[in-house]
Protein backbone atom coordinates (compact mmCIF):
# COMPACT_ATOMS: atom_id res chain seq x y z
CA UNK A 1 0.00 0.00 0.00
CA UNK A 2 1.30 3.31 -1.09
CA UNK A 3 2.08 5.67 1.69
CA UNK A 4 -0.19 8.15 0.89
CA UNK A 5 -3.45 5.57 1.11
CA UNK A 6 -1.72 4.26 4.44
CA UNK A 7 -2.09 7.67 5.92
CA UNK A 8 -5.48 8.04 4.61
CA UNK A 9 -6.53 5.47 6.76
CA UNK A 10 -4.69 6.72 9.62
CA UNK A 11 -6.68 9.48 9.14
CA UNK A 12 -9.99 7.29 9.34
CA UNK A 13 -8.58 5.34 12.16
CA UNK A 14 -8.78 5.57 16.30
CA UNK A 15 -4.92 6.15 16.22
CA UNK A 16 -2.04 4.14 16.23
CA UNK A 17 -0.81 1.03 18.65
CA UNK A 18 2.10 -1.07 19.19
CA UNK A 19 1.21 -3.22 21.61
CA UNK A 20 -1.90 -5.54 21.09
CA UNK A 21 -2.57 -6.00 24.43
CA UNK A 22 -3.67 -2.86 24.57
CA UNK A 23 -5.47 -2.04 21.22
CA UNK A 24 -8.27 -0.09 21.02
CA UNK A 25 -11.01 -0.56 18.50
CA UNK A 26 -10.34 1.13 15.56
CA UNK A 27 -6.86 1.66 15.63
CA UNK A 28 -3.59 0.29 13.58
CA UNK A 29 -1.33 -1.97 15.09
CA UNK A 30 2.10 -1.40 13.95
CA UNK A 31 3.63 -4.81 14.41
CA UNK A 32 6.96 -3.49 15.01
CA UNK A 33 10.17 -6.19 15.82
CA UNK A 34 12.81 -5.63 18.44
CA UNK A 35 15.75 -8.06 19.96
CA UNK A 36 13.58 -10.02 21.92
CA UNK A 37 9.95 -9.53 20.60
CA UNK A 38 8.34 -9.81 17.03
CA UNK A 39 5.10 -8.04 16.60
CA UNK A 40 4.27 -9.59 13.41
CA UNK A 41 3.19 -12.87 15.48
CA UNK A 42 0.46 -10.65 17.84
CA UNK A 43 -1.04 -9.32 14.34
CA UNK A 44 -4.02 -11.69 13.96
CA UNK A 45 -4.76 -10.66 18.05
CA UNK A 46 -4.90 -7.75 17.56
CA UNK A 47 -6.69 -7.37 14.59
CA UNK A 48 -9.28 -10.20 16.96
CA UNK A 49 -8.86 -7.20 19.67
CA UNK A 50 -10.97 -4.60 17.15
CA UNK A 51 -7.37 -3.32 15.22
CA UNK A 52 -9.06 -1.49 12.23
CA UNK A 53 -5.93 -2.89 10.12
CA UNK A 54 -1.83 -4.50 10.58
CA UNK A 55 0.67 -3.78 9.32
CA UNK A 56 2.97 -6.11 9.47
CA UNK A 57 6.74 -7.14 7.38
CA UNK A 58 6.27 -10.42 7.24
CA UNK A 59 4.95 -11.70 3.62
CA UNK A 60 3.70 -15.02 5.25
CA UNK A 61 0.52 -13.05 6.68
CA UNK A 62 -2.54 -12.01 4.67
CA UNK A 63 -6.19 -10.71 4.87
CA UNK A 64 -8.57 -8.52 4.05
CA UNK A 65 -7.42 -5.71 7.36
CA UNK A 66 -3.40 -7.09 6.91
CA UNK A 67 -1.15 -4.59 5.48
CA UNK A 68 2.10 -6.00 3.89
CA UNK A 69 5.31 -4.15 3.60
CA UNK A 70 8.82 -3.46 3.38
CA UNK A 71 10.13 -2.62 6.93
CA UNK A 72 6.96 -1.61 9.64
CA UNK A 73 9.30 0.66 11.57
CA UNK A 74 10.16 2.74 8.40
CA UNK A 75 6.54 2.67 7.17
CA UNK A 76 5.29 4.15 10.25
CA UNK A 77 8.03 6.63 10.01
CA UNK A 78 7.41 7.58 6.59
CA UNK A 79 3.39 7.72 8.11
CA UNK A 80 4.89 10.44 10.71
CA UNK A 81 6.30 12.59 8.37
CA UNK A 82 2.80 12.65 6.50
CA UNK A 83 1.17 13.86 9.54
CA UNK A 84 3.55 16.21 10.36
CA UNK A 85 3.36 18.11 7.00
CA UNK A 86 -0.42 18.70 8.07
CA UNK A 87 0.56 20.24 10.89
CA UNK A 88 0.86 23.77 10.87
CA UNK A 89 2.47 24.46 14.61
CA UNK A 90 5.82 25.48 15.56
CA UNK A 91 7.57 22.30 16.57
CA UNK A 92 10.48 22.64 19.08
CA UNK A 93 12.83 19.63 18.63
CA UNK A 94 14.62 19.26 22.23
CA UNK A 95 18.34 17.16 22.33
CA UNK A 96 21.49 17.13 24.62
CA UNK A 97 23.70 15.33 26.91
CA UNK A 98 21.51 16.20 29.88
CA UNK A 99 18.20 17.81 31.11
CA UNK A 100 16.54 16.60 27.68
CA UNK A 101 13.25 15.90 29.35
CA UNK A 102 13.62 18.32 31.88
CA UNK A 103 13.66 20.73 29.68
CA UNK A 104 10.83 18.98 27.41
CA UNK A 105 8.89 19.14 30.60
CA UNK A 106 9.27 22.76 31.41
CA UNK A 107 9.06 24.32 27.92
CA UNK A 108 5.43 22.21 28.04
CA UNK A 109 4.54 23.92 31.40
CA UNK A 110 5.44 27.47 30.08
CA UNK A 111 4.11 27.14 26.59
CA UNK A 112 0.99 25.66 27.92
CA UNK A 113 0.09 29.15 29.20
CA UNK A 114 -0.24 30.27 25.48
CA UNK A 115 -2.17 27.45 24.14
CA UNK A 116 -2.25 23.68 23.64
CA UNK A 117 0.91 21.63 23.57
CA UNK A 118 1.80 18.01 22.41
CA UNK A 119 4.87 17.16 23.75
CA UNK A 120 6.46 13.64 23.69
CA UNK A 121 5.38 10.77 26.55
CA UNK A 122 7.89 10.45 29.01
CA UNK A 123 11.11 9.87 27.45
CA UNK A 124 10.14 8.46 24.08
CA UNK A 125 12.65 10.05 22.42
CA UNK A 126 14.20 7.78 20.10
CA UNK A 127 13.67 6.21 16.19
CA UNK A 128 10.06 4.41 18.06
CA UNK A 129 8.67 7.22 20.30
CA UNK A 130 9.46 10.30 17.61
CA UNK A 131 7.18 8.63 15.21
CA UNK A 132 4.50 7.60 18.07
CA UNK A 133 4.48 11.27 19.36
CA UNK A 134 3.94 12.69 15.97
CA UNK A 135 1.14 10.29 14.86
CA UNK A 136 -0.60 11.08 18.24
CA UNK A 137 -0.14 14.78 17.51
CA UNK A 138 -3.73 16.72 17.63
CA UNK A 139 -4.44 19.08 14.21
CA UNK A 140 -5.58 21.94 17.10
CA UNK A 141 -2.32 21.61 19.32
CA UNK A 142 -0.55 25.20 19.03
CA UNK A 143 2.88 23.28 20.29
CA UNK A 144 4.73 20.67 19.30
CA UNK A 145 7.79 19.59 21.57
CA UNK A 146 9.91 16.86 20.50
CA UNK A 147 12.29 15.25 22.36
CA UNK A 148 15.11 13.40 20.53
CA UNK A 149 17.54 11.06 22.09
CA UNK A 150 20.47 9.12 20.13
CA UNK A 151 23.23 6.77 20.59
CA UNK A 152 24.99 6.90 17.30
CA UNK A 153 25.77 9.11 14.61
CA UNK A 154 22.99 10.39 12.29
CA UNK A 155 20.16 9.33 14.69
CA UNK A 156 19.02 12.98 15.03
CA UNK A 157 19.10 14.08 11.77
CA UNK A 158 17.30 11.29 10.94
CA UNK A 159 14.68 12.60 13.60
CA UNK A 160 14.65 15.15 12.50
CA UNK A 161 13.64 14.09 9.09
CA UNK A 162 10.79 12.77 10.31
CA UNK A 163 9.92 16.04 12.70
CA UNK A 164 10.54 18.44 10.75
CA UNK A 165 11.57 20.77 13.40
CA UNK A 166 10.92 24.83 12.96
CA UNK A 167 12.67 25.30 16.18
CA UNK A 168 15.60 23.56 18.44
CA UNK A 169 16.94 23.25 21.76
CA UNK A 170 20.46 21.80 22.32
CA UNK A 171 20.31 21.51 26.43
CA UNK A 172 24.35 20.85 26.42
CA UNK A 173 26.82 18.56 25.25
CA UNK A 174 28.33 15.88 27.67
CA UNK A 175 30.21 12.25 27.49
CA UNK A 176 27.05 9.94 27.72
CA UNK A 177 26.97 7.09 25.43
CA UNK A 178 30.71 7.57 24.75
CA UNK A 179 30.13 3.84 23.58
CA UNK A 180 27.97 4.64 20.61
CA UNK A 181 29.73 7.59 19.77
CA UNK A 182 33.31 7.15 20.22
CA UNK A 183 34.47 10.30 21.27
CA UNK A 184 33.07 13.61 22.61
CA UNK A 185 33.79 15.10 19.38
CA UNK A 186 31.40 12.57 17.84
CA UNK A 187 29.06 13.59 20.43
CA UNK A 188 29.09 17.24 19.49
CA UNK A 189 28.66 16.42 15.99
CA UNK A 190 25.43 14.03 16.12
CA UNK A 191 24.19 16.76 19.06
CA UNK A 192 24.48 19.49 16.18
CA UNK A 193 22.50 17.73 13.33
CA UNK A 194 19.54 19.33 14.94
CA UNK A 195 21.40 22.72 14.33
CA UNK A 196 22.01 21.69 10.83
CA UNK A 197 18.28 20.40 10.36
CA UNK A 198 17.12 23.65 11.21
CA UNK A 199 20.10 25.88 9.63
CA UNK A 200 19.20 24.11 6.28
CA UNK A 201 15.25 24.58 6.25
CA UNK A 202 15.64 27.81 7.67
CA UNK A 203 14.12 27.17 11.31
CA UNK A 204 15.05 28.66 14.70
CA UNK A 205 17.89 27.80 17.13
CA UNK A 206 17.04 28.62 20.51
CA UNK A 207 20.53 28.65 21.95
CA UNK A 208 22.56 28.59 25.39
CA UNK A 209 24.89 32.22 24.59
CA UNK A 210 26.85 30.91 28.20
CA UNK A 211 27.42 27.87 26.86
CA UNK A 212 30.92 27.85 25.02
CA UNK A 213 30.46 24.88 23.03
CA UNK A 214 26.73 25.83 21.76
CA UNK A 215 27.38 30.03 21.49
CA UNK A 216 29.87 28.63 19.06
CA UNK A 217 27.83 25.80 17.34
CA UNK A 218 25.59 28.62 17.07
CA UNK A 219 27.53 31.61 15.37
CA UNK A 220 26.73 33.14 11.63
CA UNK A 221 23.35 30.82 11.60
CA UNK A 222 20.86 33.49 10.38
CA UNK A 223 17.93 32.70 12.49
CA UNK A 224 19.67 31.98 16.08
CA UNK A 225 18.10 33.34 19.33
CA UNK A 226 20.89 33.35 22.27
CA UNK A 227 18.71 32.45 25.57
CA UNK A 228 19.60 36.17 27.19
CA UNK A 229 17.74 38.36 24.41
CA UNK A 230 14.82 36.19 23.05
CA UNK A 231 12.76 37.71 20.62
CA UNK A 232 13.07 41.23 21.72
CA UNK A 233 13.12 40.72 25.21
CA UNK A 234 16.10 40.54 27.72
CA UNK A 235 16.18 37.56 30.38
CA UNK A 236 19.09 37.33 32.95
CA UNK A 237 18.29 33.69 35.23
CA UNK A 238 20.60 32.54 37.87
CA UNK A 239 20.29 30.31 40.67
CA UNK A 240 19.25 32.33 44.02
CA UNK A 241 21.56 30.74 46.81
CA UNK A 242 19.59 30.04 49.82
CA UNK A 243 19.43 27.23 52.61
CA UNK A 244 16.72 25.78 50.86
CA UNK A 245 16.68 21.93 48.85
CA UNK A 246 15.38 23.24 45.66
CA UNK A 247 16.89 25.22 43.46
CA UNK A 248 15.77 29.02 43.48
CA UNK A 249 15.81 31.59 40.92
CA UNK A 250 16.28 35.26 40.66
CA UNK A 251 16.99 37.64 37.78
CA UNK A 252 15.54 40.10 35.60
CA UNK A 253 12.68 39.94 32.51
CA UNK A 254 12.73 43.38 30.61
CA UNK A 255 14.56 45.30 33.54
CA UNK A 256 12.02 43.93 36.11
CA UNK A 257 13.39 41.74 38.64
CA UNK A 258 12.01 38.68 39.79
CA UNK A 259 12.53 35.54 41.94
CA UNK A 260 11.18 32.57 42.42
CA UNK A 261 11.30 29.00 43.85
CA UNK A 262 10.95 25.61 41.74
CA UNK A 263 10.49 22.15 42.26
CA UNK A 264 13.95 21.19 40.87
CA UNK A 265 17.05 19.68 42.89
CA UNK A 266 20.19 20.91 41.57
CA UNK A 267 22.12 23.85 40.72
CA UNK A 268 22.55 22.59 36.98
CA UNK A 269 19.00 22.78 36.29
CA UNK A 270 18.78 26.51 36.00
CA UNK A 271 20.37 26.19 31.85
CA UNK A 272 16.96 23.76 31.52
CA UNK A 273 15.10 26.57 33.29
CA UNK A 274 16.56 29.21 31.12
CA UNK A 275 15.61 27.72 27.98
CA UNK A 276 12.21 27.05 28.95
CA UNK A 277 11.51 30.91 29.75
CA UNK A 278 13.41 32.34 26.56
CA UNK A 279 11.18 29.85 24.25
CA UNK A 280 8.28 31.55 26.00
CA UNK A 281 9.45 34.99 25.38
CA UNK A 282 10.25 34.24 22.10
CA UNK A 283 6.71 32.74 21.71
CA UNK A 284 4.82 35.48 23.50
CA UNK A 285 4.15 34.23 27.22
CA UNK A 286 3.79 37.02 28.92
CA UNK A 287 6.54 36.89 32.03
CA UNK A 288 4.14 36.75 35.22
CA UNK A 289 2.79 33.42 33.22
CA UNK A 290 6.12 31.82 32.61
CA UNK A 291 7.61 32.37 36.29
CA UNK A 292 4.36 31.08 37.29
CA UNK A 293 4.47 27.68 35.30
CA UNK A 294 8.16 27.36 35.89
CA UNK A 295 7.34 27.44 40.07
CA UNK A 296 4.81 25.24 39.49
CA UNK A 297 5.88 22.40 37.69
CA UNK A 298 7.08 19.35 39.64
CA UNK A 299 9.38 16.52 38.05
CA UNK A 300 8.56 13.19 38.23
CA UNK A 301 9.77 9.72 37.13
CA UNK A 302 13.22 10.00 38.97
CA UNK A 303 14.74 13.25 37.17
CA UNK A 304 15.38 15.93 40.30
CA UNK A 305 12.82 15.06 42.18
CA UNK A 306 13.05 15.81 46.36
CA UNK A 307 10.86 13.38 47.97
CA UNK A 308 9.84 13.53 52.21
CA UNK A 309 9.88 9.65 52.76
CA UNK A 310 9.08 10.40 56.34
CA UNK A 311 12.67 8.71 57.62
CA UNK A 312 14.71 10.55 55.22
CA UNK A 313 14.80 13.29 52.23
CA UNK A 314 15.55 11.31 49.44
CA UNK A 315 16.65 13.29 46.16
CA UNK A 316 15.65 10.90 43.31
CA UNK A 317 17.87 11.58 40.12
CA UNK A 318 18.14 7.92 38.90
CA UNK A 319 16.85 7.86 35.57
CA UNK A 320 19.54 8.59 33.86
CA UNK A 321 23.38 9.47 34.66
CA UNK A 322 26.91 10.26 32.75
CA UNK A 323 30.15 11.89 34.24
CA UNK A 324 29.02 15.51 33.60
CA UNK A 325 25.24 15.03 35.37
CA UNK A 326 26.96 13.22 37.70
CA UNK A 327 29.47 15.98 38.58
CA UNK A 328 26.98 18.23 38.97
CA UNK A 329 24.45 16.47 40.66
CA UNK A 330 27.08 15.62 43.57
CA UNK A 331 28.58 19.45 43.48
CA UNK A 332 24.54 20.49 44.20
CA UNK A 333 24.57 17.85 46.87
CA UNK A 334 27.16 18.60 48.65
CA UNK A 335 26.69 22.54 48.81
CA UNK A 336 23.02 21.56 50.59
CA UNK A 337 22.59 22.20 54.58
CA UNK A 338 21.83 18.98 56.57
CA UNK A 339 23.09 17.43 58.92
CA UNK A 340 23.64 13.82 57.72
CA UNK A 341 24.35 12.99 53.99
CA UNK A 342 24.89 10.10 52.37
CA UNK A 343 25.16 9.44 48.10
CA UNK A 344 23.90 6.18 46.78
CA UNK A 345 25.02 6.30 43.37
CA UNK A 346 25.08 3.65 40.53
CA UNK A 347 27.47 2.81 38.03
CA UNK A 348 27.48 4.94 34.92
CA UNK A 349 26.51 2.98 32.10
CA UNK A 350 27.72 3.17 28.11
CA UNK A 351 31.04 5.26 28.08
CA UNK A 352 33.20 2.85 26.69
CA UNK A 353 36.64 4.37 26.74
CA UNK A 354 35.85 7.11 29.30
CA UNK A 355 34.18 4.37 31.98
CA UNK A 356 37.31 4.12 34.46
CA UNK A 357 38.22 7.68 34.29
CA UNK A 358 34.70 8.44 34.70
CA UNK A 359 34.09 6.72 37.51
CA UNK A 360 37.48 7.44 38.92
CA UNK A 361 36.76 11.45 39.13
CA UNK A 362 33.27 10.55 40.96
CA UNK A 363 35.99 8.72 43.61
CA UNK A 364 38.54 11.91 43.79
CA UNK A 365 34.88 14.37 44.00
CA UNK A 366 33.55 12.25 46.98
CA UNK A 367 37.20 11.75 48.41
CA UNK A 368 37.00 15.89 48.90
CA UNK A 369 33.68 16.24 50.06
CA UNK A 370 34.49 14.29 53.26
CA UNK A 371 31.46 13.79 55.94
CA UNK A 372 29.48 12.38 53.27
CA UNK A 373 28.16 8.39 53.76
CA UNK A 374 28.53 6.52 50.01
CA UNK A 375 27.47 3.85 49.08
CA UNK A 376 28.24 2.48 45.64
CA UNK A 377 26.31 0.08 43.07
CA UNK A 378 27.95 -1.71 40.69
CA UNK A 379 31.03 -3.15 39.18
CA UNK A 380 32.65 -0.33 37.72
CA UNK A 381 32.30 1.70 41.02
CA UNK A 382 33.95 -1.08 43.19
CA UNK A 383 37.37 -1.26 40.95
CA UNK A 384 37.22 3.12 40.84
CA UNK A 385 36.49 2.94 44.57
CA UNK A 386 39.46 0.65 45.90
CA UNK A 387 40.92 2.25 49.47
CA UNK A 388 37.96 4.35 49.67
CA UNK A 389 35.84 3.98 52.50
CA UNK A 390 32.42 3.40 51.11
CA UNK A 391 29.63 0.62 51.13
CA UNK A 392 30.16 -1.39 47.72
CA UNK A 393 27.81 -3.36 46.29
CA UNK A 394 27.29 -5.26 43.02
CA UNK A 395 23.53 -4.74 42.11
CA UNK A 396 21.08 -2.78 43.49
CA UNK A 397 19.32 -5.72 44.85
CA UNK A 398 22.39 -6.45 47.21
CA UNK A 399 22.01 -2.59 48.20
CA UNK A 400 18.67 -2.84 48.91
CA UNK A 401 19.39 -6.24 51.49
CA UNK A 402 22.22 -3.83 53.09
CA UNK A 403 19.39 -1.13 53.55
CA UNK A 404 16.64 -3.29 54.67
CA UNK A 405 18.65 -4.04 57.78
CA UNK A 406 20.12 -0.80 58.04
CA UNK A 407 17.05 0.81 57.87
CA UNK A 408 19.15 4.58 57.97
CA UNK A 409 16.85 7.56 59.19
CA UNK A 410 17.52 11.12 59.60
CA UNK A 411 19.59 11.07 56.57
CA UNK A 412 19.62 13.65 53.32
CA UNK A 413 20.08 11.06 50.43
CA UNK A 414 21.01 11.57 47.01
CA UNK A 415 20.35 8.56 44.59
CA UNK A 416 21.77 8.85 41.33
CA UNK A 417 22.90 6.23 38.41
CA UNK A 418 22.26 5.06 35.34
CA UNK A 419 18.92 3.49 34.78
CA UNK A 420 20.13 -0.42 33.96
CA UNK A 421 21.28 -0.21 37.67
CA UNK A 422 17.49 -0.11 38.71
CA UNK A 423 18.21 1.80 41.63
CA UNK A 424 13.88 1.86 42.05
CA UNK A 425 15.09 -1.08 44.28
CA UNK A 426 16.11 0.93 46.56
CA UNK A 427 13.36 3.79 47.38
CA UNK A 428 11.29 1.90 49.39
CA UNK A 429 13.88 1.28 51.92
CA UNK A 430 14.77 5.02 52.64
Amino acid sequence: MEIERLYALFRNSAGITTDSRAVKKGEIFFALRGPSHDGNRHALTALEAGALAAVVDDPSLSGERIIVVNDVLETMSSVAACHRRRLQMPVIGVTGTNGKTTTKELLTAVLSRQGRVHSTPGNFNNHIGVPLTLLSAPDDAAFLVVEMGANHMGEIAALCGTAMPTHGIITNIGTAHIEGFGSFENVRKAKSELYQSLKSNGGTIIYNDENPILAEMAAGVAHAVPYSSPGGHSLRAVPDEGEGMLLGVRGEIDGTEYRFTTGLFGLYNIDNVRAAMAAGLLFGVPADQIIDAVSAYRPSNNRSQVTETGRNTVIRDAYNANPSSMEKAIASFAALKADRKMVILGDMLELGSESVPGHAAVIRQLRQLGEIKAVLIGPHFREAAEGFPAMLFGSSEAAAEWLRSESPEGYTILVKGSRGIMLEKVYPLL
